[in-house]
């Protein structure tokens, strides 16, 4: 279990409450798909994502954004059990859809609120966990683009430490 500093809490959920979830996570899925055209194929039943512009314009890309940036609300108010809120979710991205686990990585160590979330991942749509760490690391370019000065290196620390819990407990199932 990770340990948190009361700076790291307040640190987490003071930023946590400054995300517009509704603007970081379309941006932040938007970007995932285009950067990395790779993770494309786990998103085959959304339609068009052939250009840049499709992904920007596809509804799905966003909805789907903000179901992600819904989990990580979960993982937030669950500091203490991170692992066990993204069981299912690490098992569907293993084993359904075999999702590479660095994918994720940078979401990382907590324990029980994503025991459901990890299975569902792995075991049902098999997503690379590698593709975990680098969604991490696209939100938290996300923040710091729309946060600029005020995303500070200490408050990026206790965001990354987060996120690296978060990654953890997604790719636990791959493990």
């Amino acid at each position: 279990m990770v340990k948190w500093t009361d700076a790291e809490r307040a640190a987490i959920t003071s930023w946590w409450g400054k995300i517009d979830v509704n603007e970081i996570g379309p941006q932040a899925l938007t970007r995932l798909l285009i950067v990395y055209p790779w993770t494309q194929r786990h998103f085959a039943t959304f339609g068009n994502l052939s250009t840049s512009a499709a992904i920007l314009g596809n509804p799905l890309v966003a909805e789907h954004g903000k179901t992600v940036m819904g989990g990580l609300d979960r993982a937030v108010k669950n500091m203490d059990d991170i692992k066990n809120v993204y069981t299912k979710l690490s098992v569907k991205h293993s084993e359904k859809i075999h999702v590479d686990p660095d994918n994720f990585r940078i979401f990382a160590q907590i324990k029980n609120v994503y025991t459901k979330l990890s299975v569902k991942h792995s075991e049902k749509i098999h997503v690379d966990p590698d593709n975990f760490r680098i969604f991490a690391q696209i939100i938290s370019v996300c923040v710091a683009a729309k946060f600029g000065r005020q995303f500070t290196p200490d408050v990026q620390e206790a965001w990354q430490k987060f996120l690296d819990v978060v990654v953890s407990a997604l790719s636990r199932q791959y493990h």
